[in-house]
């Protein structure tokens, strides 16, 4: 498509708007050749052609810009001279690959050093991605979509697919113990998904008034961002070695006066890793009876526990009172964007209603695929592999911890991805993540996951075992021990 035109000056301007599949150039000035010309050379310096994008044949980009073709291949020749664009029989014309233009001399004080990116993530909360299970995967997805009826590639349900929904009620009440049928399991793009759509229900239902969600005083800041943002005020609850202390949930005191929800860990406290007393669960179940609240149990990691039998979904004890979120995110890949919520009967209205968009469940290939592979035995395969190798790693930082940094105490050790590493009195937390960034370890202090409203603890750095991969550990776990020592 070609348009051209004459300014009030009479300057012929001539706009290509399309050329091939990938050229869109504006072509402007008093001629053809030039304003050819002028319009590429600004492509290429700005780098919207790169070095070694082939253009158009002479004859193609002739007959798109709707000039001679001589005008065309004269601006190429010119523009190989000049050394924008290379011509070799064979290959036709390209971008020419020039070398970067030299970086004028600095003339103020000298730049801090930019620190380079970390070699080994350390970071909590992420996955060995490279054990994902790629054959069992696509066997598993191969098998979904054959058997798969037309009405599966339309819209759907909002609830998500009643496929996934099935096999993932069995498959929990199975392996952590919730009360679940499919008509309770509604399908999110992800923890953060449902977690956004319980702070929409909560903030209606409590319409003007604001709505209140206590959270752990140690979590991360960008749940609790999602609740502030639906209007919900957040105080935190306070933590100890048993997990979190009900006492003052209980008795609604202070900022804790009149919650209606409380946002939870309990099988694996993140980051801190106690498992919530069985006392305390009791009485967090006894209180969302009593304050007519919900808890919001996330179920991060539920499936990686190493020295004792898992324990058990805290909704079992109230399916009624307690919203239970899950993910595939640690189990198999964040990348999957699956997740769950099991929520108590009188919820599923609002939450649909809530959602909204059907387009806002994950997608339907995606969800058969998991149900085809958790239906299979594929997933329960893949999680004792994956709670085998993580159990070993742990072992290893324990281990290589207690050799060669005795110094530190390491706690959270019996569940997850992740390990606390308490660093001795006097240890300033900032400098050794720092020192971490220099032996190219990406790593994250206990102070990061902190409350705003909770006053500065014990200096420790919390330490994911499960991103690097098994060629890799061995060095990751070497530069944390120089780290430490």
């Amino acid at each position: 498509m070609t348009e051209s035109w004459a300014n009030a000056s009479g300057e012929r301007r001539v706009t290509a708007v399309t050329v091939g599949a990938d050229l869109h150039l504006e072509l402007r000035g008093p001629g053809l050749r030039t304003g050819l010309m002028d319009a590429l050379r600004e492509a290429v310096r700005t780098g919207r052609l790169t070095p070694g994008t082939r253009l158009p044949s002479s004859r193609t980009l002739a007959a798109d810009l709707g000039m001679a073709r001589n005008t065309v291949a004269d601006a190429y020749a010119e523009l190989v001279a000049e050394g924008w664009l290379t011509a070799r029989q064979g290959s036709g014309t390209r971008v020419a690959r020039r070398a970067a233009p030299r970086a004028p001399a600095p003339s103020g004080p000298p730049a801090r050093p930019v620190r380079r990116r970390p070699t080994h993530n350390l970071r909590a909360g992420t996955p060995d991605l490279g054990s994902f299970p790629r054959a069992e995967w696509l066997a598993a997805s191969r098998r979904a979509l054959t058997a798969a009826p037309n009405e599966a590639l339309d819209y759907g349900d909002q609830l998500g697919r009643v496929e996934l929904r099935t096999v993932l009620a069995d498959y929990l009440a199975r392996t952590r113990g919730v009360y679940a049928d499919p008509e309770r399991v509604v399908l999110c793009s992800g923890f953060v998904h449902g977690l956004a759509l319980m702070a929409q229900v909560l903030a209606a239902r409590r319409g003007r008034t604001r709505a209140v969600v206590g959270v752990e005083s140690y979590g991360l800041d960008f749940h609790r961002d999602i609740l502030t943002a639906a209007g919900l005020r957040t105080p935190a609850l306070a933590l100890d070695e048993l997990g979190t202390r009900t006492e003052e949930l209980i008795s609604g005191q202070g900022e804790l006066r009149g919650v209606d929800a409380v946002l939870t860990t309990p099988a694996h406290q993140f980051p801190t890793g106690a498992a919530l007393h069985p006392d305390r669960r009791a009485a967090m179940v006894d209180w969302a009876r009593g304050a007519g609240g919900l808890i919001l149990e996330d179920d991060y990691d539920g499936e990686f526990r190493y020295d004792r039998q898992p324990v058990g979904a805290l909704q079992g004890l109230d399916p009624e009172r307690v919203v239970y979120l899950g993910t595939a995110s640690k189990s198999l890949a964040p990348g999957l964007r699956l997740a769950w919520m099991v929520l108590p009967k009188a919820l599923v209205g609002e939450v649909v209603e809530a959602k909204g968009d059907v387009a806002t469940v994950p997608s339907a290939l995606d969800q058969l695929t998991l149900a085809e592979f958790i239906a299979s035995g594929a997933y329960d395969r893949h999680v004792r592999s994956m709670r085998l190798r993580y159990r070993r790693r742990r072992d290893q930082l324990v281990e290589a911890l207690a050799e060669r940094a005795p110094e530190c105490r390491v706690t959270g050790i019996s569940a997850g991805l992740h390990a606390v590493v308490e660093l001795p009195p006097g240890t300033d937390e900032r400098t050794m993540i720092e020192a971490a960034a220099w032996q190219g370890l990406g790593i994250q202090g206990l102070s990061g996951f902190r409350h705003p409203s909770v006053a500065p603890g014990r200096a420790a750095l919390v330490i994911g075992y499960g991103a690097p991969t098994d060629s890799a550990w061995t060095g990751a776990l070497d530069a944390l021990c120089r780290v430490l020592v």
